[in-house]
Order: structure tokens, then sequence, then C-alpha cells
């Protein structure tokens, strides 16, 4: 099996898997999740879809791995307690797509990875990016999968103590919520939407109506067992992977061989 190569892309740190035989293959993006695995290298070890001929490319999300604030998570933690929508969790998603293009060309320059769609995995606040590049652009993309996702941001935000909306904060959070964008992410990719059975209630409740939404382009993956974390605390380091996350590791490779295969 082949090692990782870590590097950085348009000032995103990244964690790449190649493909088993190497050489030039799709690509496949992905945002790691807030909790853990909370770094591109833990969400590697943790999902790493080895089975999957196609380069994975694991981004870093703000303020984390090797962008974290003096190598902690503290500074993270600060900003939720100072707006958890407005200092956290809308500038973070916005951040995190709004490099993504330059990511992707530096990305094309650094790795033999073909020119093609590519496919988009998103976990937690991750899934809310992998499901803004769907939404909200018009990047290919052969197949996407998002894992306990924030798909609403609504209920995100109801996760943690808020102030109340104003119009700012309103059009922020409406924004995210990716219920409402259900057709326009039917019309660009098939999407699978992984949701643990102890996952939030409200997270749980959202995957299934997304799943629904999406009709034959969109398909629901229950993992029993599974809460929302995909690896042991802290999860900013890679770590072996749990038997857990082998599960959810397996349904994704399943679903990306079944739509690399669709294209040949």
């Amino acid at each position: 099996m082949q090692r990782a190569i870590t590097g950085v892309a348009a000032g995103v740190p990244f964690t790449a898997l190649p493909p088993v035989e190497g050489g030039p293959a799709p690509l496949i993006v992905t945002w790691h999740m807030l909790d853990a695995p909370c770094s591109d290298a833990a969400f590697a070890a943790a999902l790493p879809m080895h089975g999957v001929p196609a380069w994975r490319v694991h981004l870093g999300m703000p303020m984390c791995g090797a962008r974290m604030v003096d190598g902690r998570m503290d500074a993270v933690g600060e900003l939720i307690r100072e707006d958890a929508l407005m200092a956290y969790l809308y500038p973070f998603v916005r951040q995190a797509s709004e490099e993504f293009p330059a990511a992707l060309a530096s990305i094309r320059r650094q790795l033999p990875v073909e020119d093609g769609p590519l496919g988009v995995l998103g976990g937690s606040l991750g899934g809310a990016v992998a499901l803004r590049v769907l939404a909200d652009t018009d990047v290919p993309v052969f197949a996407g999968a998002v894992v306990n996702a924030a798909i609403r941001m609504r209920t995100v935000v109801d996760l943690f103590p808020h102030d109340p909306y104003d119009a700012e904060s309103e059009r922020s959070v409406d924004g995210l919520d990716f219920l409402a964008k259900a057709p326009a992410i039917a019309d660009r990719a098939p999407l699978l939407v992984v949701s643990g059975e102890r996952d939030h209630p409200g997270l749980r409740a959202d995957a299934v109506r997304l799943a629904e939404a999406l009709g034959e382009r969109g398909e629901l993956l229950s993992i029993p067992g599974l809460a929302h974390p995909l690896a042991d605390q802290p999860g900013i380091e890679p770590a072996p992977q749990l038997p857990i996350a082998r599960e959810v590791d397996a349904g994704l490779v399943r679903w990306f061989r079944r739509h690399l295969e669709a294209r040949r």
C-alpha cells in the first residue's frame, strides 16, 4: 500500500492517498469533520477508501491540522463561544469553499490526477463544504458523498448556545440549507448520504430528508451504532481505523467504485 503524500495547495494543507496502481487516475476531494477526526491526516486515516481506483486528496479545514493556532484547537472553541454561527460555522464553510478552486488547480499541477469530473466527500461541517460545491458551483462532479453532514445549518446551530438571528445571520444560515437546494444537487451528481443511527437526532432527520428529496439521485446509508465522530478524541493525529469507521469506509468504496465504473 502506497504511503500518504502531504503538501500544500494554494495555502491549503492536504493529505493525498494515491491509487494502488499509482499514476494518473480520477480525483476524489474530501473535507474533514471538526469533531474527531478533525484534520486532513486524521480523516485520511479514518476513511482512506483504499479500494477506490482514484487519488483521494483530503483537504484541511480552516484553523485545523497544520493551520491550528498554537498547535491546539482551543481557538476554535473560543469562536464557538463568541458566536457559533457567524464566527465559526458560516465563515469556516465559506472559507473552505472559497479556497477550493485555487486548491484544486494546484492539486492538478502537483499530482497526476485526471482532468475529468471529480468526486467530493465531506464529514460533518466538511459535508456542508462538499454540498456547497455541488449546489453552488459548476465544478464537474461524477459523484458525491457526505457523512453525518451539516445538511441544514439551522439544525447545527441549535446544537450550540446562540444569539437570536438578525438579518445577516438569517441570510447566512439560509444560504447553507441544502435541503432547500436538493433539486440543484440532484441535477449535478448522485449523492450518498451516510448517517449514523446514533448521530444527533436533528442531523439524522436531515440526512433522511435529504436522501428522500434527491429521489433516484440520492441514496441513504444508515450505520447502526455510529454516533457523530468517526475516531476517538481528540482526533487530530492519524489513528488506527475504528471498526465503525471501517463500515463507513466500505460503503464509500462501494459507492465511488460504482460511479467510476459507470463512467467507463
